[in-house]
């Protein structure tokens, strides 16, 4: 029975989401925004909007959600996603972890490239501050573009001498915009959502007059010390698996303490889709990495 609603899933997803980069940009946005329709949010989860210096924000919330506060950001290329896409996503994560959640809209490219999303991220953590919430209470969240969008925040706070937050947490995260990575090309068959073509052309996008190897842009060319906790989660089919499996194999050289936990047969995000067993199971890893990183800070 476990196999079945997920071979369900695949091919559907092979059908309706093979072709989420075709039309523009603008038609793109549109179609991701109509398919958050299909994912209600969960009992007992409260919602509020807020602006952040002028950055779209959401407070996402449940009753008991006392153990830290999540800094949530979207995937999508850097150039699609919303808090709106990706509002399930985070209201389970609340459920699971039993923090609030604070996700943004950060701007996106073509029409804002590097460094804007980073500025906002790191513009909403310096809020979260100043509002007296304490950084070892903070995790850092994120799914492909914006797990690595996550790291890079992380990497860029450390640089320049401010606290960091407790750790982060990343589904499938795009560390490497040179698209170096060994299952670019072991994957390409098997993954049905990306294609190196594809990723290209977003790259571009987001990177502009910048270097693919800036370690803002890709972290995965960092130096890695002095960052706090990471977990990673990846699909065994995704083409962008090897960002992960590189990037945390640095880290723990560098000292890190940087765990990785891959799904065999699982897609890009494959968290998002909250029928599947993987998802909650994924979400329970989490869970056990924000309650052992607050036991080891307690």
């Amino acid at each position: 029975m476990t196999n079945f609603p997920q071979n369900l899933i695949l091919r559907l997803m092979q059908r309706q989401l093979s072709g989420w980069y075709k039309g523009s940009i603008a038609d793109q946005r549109d179609r991701q925004e109509k398919s958050a329709r299909f994912f209600p949010l969960p009992k007992h989860v409260r919602c509020q909007a807020i602006c952040v210096d002028g950055v779209p924000s959401e407070w996402i919330e449940s009753p008991g959600t006392n153990s830290g506060t999540i800094l949530y950001l979207h995937g999508g290329a850097y150039a699609l996603g919303s808090v709106n896409t990706h509002r399930d996503l985070v209201a389970r994560l609340v459920l699971s972890t039993k923090c609030n959640a604070l996700a943004i809209n950060y701007r996106l490219a073509p029409e804002n490239p590097f460094p804007a999303a980073l500025e906002d991220a790191l513009k909403v953590y310096r809020w979260l501050l100043s509002e007296g919430h304490d950084p070892l209470r903070i995790y850092f969240a994120g799914d492909s573009a914006g797990g690595g969008l996550a790291i890079a925040a992380l990497i860029s706070l450390r640089d320049q001498g401010e606290p960091l937050p407790a750790g982060a947490f990343c589904f499938s995260p795009w560390l490497d915009l040179t698209l170096s990575g060994s299952t670019i090309h072991k994957n390409e068959n098997l993954d049905p959502l990306l294609k190196q073509s594809i990723l290209e052309v977003y790259a571009s996008y987001y990177i502009s007059s910048d270097k693919a190897t800036n370690p803002y842009i890709s972290p995965l060319h960092a130096d890695l010390r002095g960052l706090p906790p990471i977990h990673l989660q990846s699909g065994g089919n995704e083409i962008l698996m090897d960002d992960s499996i590189r990037f945390c194999e640095k880290a723990q050289l560098a000292g890190v303490d940087a765990t990785l936990i891959t799904w065999d047969d699982m897609f890009h995000v494959f968290q998002l889709i909250p029928l599947l067993p993987q998802a909650g199971d994924a979400l329970k890893q989490v869970a056990c990495f924000v309650s052992r990183i607050a036991q080891e800070q307690a």
